[in-house]
């Protein structure tokens, strides 16, 4: 399909996905850049998490057409799955296994040799600030730092993409500037990052953003020009003029 962004990773068209009668995700379409950090807002029961499911492969769409990291959502889905790193809001990995002995596990999930995890772990380590805690047992981490450690964990095989599901819930205000310090990292490094959020004032981190209510995406632009839009000096005022109109 013809991309509508230049070397695009993200690219949907009228995807739609319904349960029965109830329309979850209304014939929406955007596009994601490469290292573009980009951000998905909308209250809950939005349809954020079903249209994630659909990019990430875990859901077939009911209508649309869409490509992430190059390949088909509604036909090459499994080759998505390899392609894309995931982090949920809850924290899923093993408490009762050291940090190494985590990332060792997931890289043997996503096919790697020990060879490759421990060489993709020691580069990880380094750039997430892990190196000193490798040894310690994960249910010994404060939130802010496992956290940390599952990021590392959605990225050991090296993705394009990686889908972030509110991932600082949860954790200190300094432990979520320095989570988007690592974030802002990663996209300089040319990794795409796809995050949902609650916290308005982490929108404005974004390069770019949607806002999505009752399956449809209202708005999407760069922070600052919805704030100018809006005539206003926040996200949060952003994102309450936006539902506001659209009601």
């Amino acid at each position: 399909m013809e991309a509508k962004l230049r070397d695009s990773i993200v690219e949907v068209r009228e995807l739609t996905k319904c349960f029965g009668d109830f329309t979850a995700v209304d014939r929406v379409s955007f596009s994601v850049g490469r290292g573009e950090i980009f951000g998905f807002l909308g209250a809950n029961g939005a349809g954020k998490t079903t249209t994630i499911r659909m990019l990430c492969g875990l859901l077939a769409p009911s209508g649309g057409e869409g490509a992430v990291a190059g390949y088909d959502i509604n036909r090459e889905y499994g080759k998505i799955k390899g392609r894309i790193g995931y982090m949920s809001q809850k924290f899923s990995l093993y408490n009762d296994l050291t940090v190494k002995e985590n990332i060792q596990f997931y890289g043997g999930i996503y096919g790697l040799s020990p060879r490759e995890t421990e060489e993709r772990s020691a580069e990880l380590f380094g750039i997430i600030g892990l190196e000193d805690l490798k040894d310690k047992l994960t249910a010994s981490l404060p939130m802010g730092w496992k956290q940390r450690l599952a990021l590392c964990a959605s990225l050991i095989h090296d993705p394009a993409i990686i889908f972030l599901d509110e991932p600082t819930s949860g954790v200190d205000p300094l432990s979520r500037r320095n989570f988007w310090k690592l974030i802002y990292r990663l996209s300089d490094m040319g990794k795409t990052v796809f995050v949902t959020t609650h916290y308005m004032d982490e929108a404005e981190y974004c390069h770019r953003l949607s806002i999505m209510k009752n399956g449809r995406i209202l708005e999407m632009s760069r922070p600052h020009d919805l704030k100018v839009k809006y005539a206003v000096e926040s996200m949060q005022e952003v994102f309450l003029a936006s539902l506001k109109e659209q009601s």
